[in-house]
């Protein structure tokens, strides 16, 4: 199956959403992922990190340590107030564009 390439920003958005639902450590967000989008898209952990800690530089999500399912210290990260508000203006815009372009797509 061929895996897609994700547009700018993309990343951020499908954190914050993956974040929204609870805390997670990096490599379960890269997991769920995954496994929602049927495999067509895999985060590399050179991608993810970095996005982790710009969403954590902007005041979006925070990380606190804590045991993973297999007892390893992991960095548990979830959404700030500011964060959810992002969420939700972020969507939003996804709506927006996805339904311009799909408008342009359509035009005969």
């Amino acid at each position: 199956m061929d895996r897609l390439d994700l547009p700018q920003g993309t990343l951020d958005l499908l954190i914050l959403k993956a974040l929204s639902l609870e805390p997670q450590h990096g490599w379960a967000i890269s997991e769920r992922l995954r496994q929602v989008s049927r495999a067509m898209l895999d985060v590399p952990q050179g991608s993810l990190y970095p996005a982790l800690h710009r969403l954590e530089r902007r005041g979006w999500i925070k990380a606190t340590w804590g045991p993973s399912d297999n007892n390893r210290h992991a960095k548990f990260y979830e959404l700030t107030r500011a964060g959810r508000k992002q969420l939700g203006d972020e969507l939003d815009a996804w709506q927006k564009l996805t339904t311009a372009v799909s408008l342009v797509l359509e035009m005969r």
